[in-house]
């Protein structure tokens, strides 16, 4: 009998994908008003998800806009040298997705649909497309 294939619980999944957003939240020096926004939760409800034993339970669209933004960073860290890298998303961007904007703001207005988009646009640049 073959041994049963171990799978995380979606717990774990969430606190996995709350870290590590947590921590480029503080690397891309977003506030609490944009960290929250790009996570599509209110700030009280950011605030109590940084911290570990949050008891809260993400929607399939907060965990897809994590795992997102997640690649959306390490994508930044392979195409641009510091300190581009990390202050990307909050510097005006005259290219097609932006409009003069920062992507920050961009990627907030625009919900999942524009942060996969801007994750998407990011691989191209560095050839992943």
């Amino acid at each position: 009998m073959e041994p049963a294939l171990k799978t995380h619980p979606p717990a774990d999944r969430q606190a996995v994908a709350l870290k590590a957003y947590g921590r480029i939240a503080r690397v891309w020096g977003l506030t609490q008003q944009e960290a929250a926004g790009l996570a599509d939760m209110s700030e009280s409800t950011w605030k109590r998800a940084r911290k570990d034993g949050f008891a809260g339970s993400l929607t399939r669209d907060q965990m897809l806009r994590l795992s997102a933004l997640v690649g959306i960073y390490k994508s930044l860290e392979l195409y641009f040298n510091p300190p581009i890298a990390t202050e990307w998303v909050k510097l005006a961007n005259d290219g097609p997705e932006f409009d003069g904007a920062r992507p920050v703001d961009v990627m907030i207005s625009g919900g999942l649909p524009k942060i996969l988009r801007v994750r998407t646009y990011l691989d191209a640049l560095r050839g992943g497309m």
